[in-house]
């Protein structure tokens, strides 16, 4: 599932301290990022020389922007969406519906923090991705588009495993 999947990874974090009501990425920007991105197809590279001079030059290479993110408030053990959420979705379901995107399938990963059971976290992480894949389909997107799956705290945004930010859903391309 995940090597069907671009890198390319739109983040709804679950820890927010952004304004209510007000998203923060735009439809246009979504369309914009995902079009670009389903274009570029899977990164592939060449390298002509050791594999230490290789492995030097990948590393040495600058990162460059390959999320979008939606910081969005939830309760902690929570998979509802507020009304951050839904305006932050309502933006990502507008997107979707833009003919540009319309081929585009997506997988909802959830994710959680290591706060709770491995086996508990990964339930919760099913409920948010489902959360998000509900909320979109009952705004007009087939669901044949998006698939739901929890991945639990198995890996989280930032080291520290209790970080609330860690507690998000992913939407990634699905090329498979």
């Amino acid at each position: 599932m995940r090597s069907g999947s671009l890198a390319f990874v739109f983040t709804v974090a679950f820890f927010s301290t952004h304004a209510f009501g007000d998203p923060l990425q735009k439809s246009e920007d979504i369309v914009k990022f995902f079009d670009a991105a389903s274009e570029l197809g899977p990164p592939r590279g060449i390298c002509v020389g050791t594999e230490e001079e290789c492995n030097s030059k990948n590393k040495a290479a600058p990162a460059e922007k390959t999320s979008l993110d939606m910081l969005i408030n939830f309760g902690l053990d929570s998979a509802e969406l507020d009304a951050t959420a839904r305006a932050e979705l309502d933006e990502f379901a507008k997107a979707l519906k833009d003919r540009r995107l319309s081929t585009l399938n997506f997988v909802v990963e959830g994710h959680t923090d290591a706060t709770g059971s491995e086996r508990y976290n990964e339930g919760l992480s099913e409920r948010r991705a489902r959360s998000v894949t509900t909320f979109l389909t009952s705004n007009g997107i087939d669901p044949a588009r998006i698939k739901a799956t929890g991945l639990g705290e198995a890996n989280p945004r930032n080291p520290n495993p209790f970080d609330p930010v860690n507690r998000r859903v992913e939407m990634r391309i699905r090329t498979e």
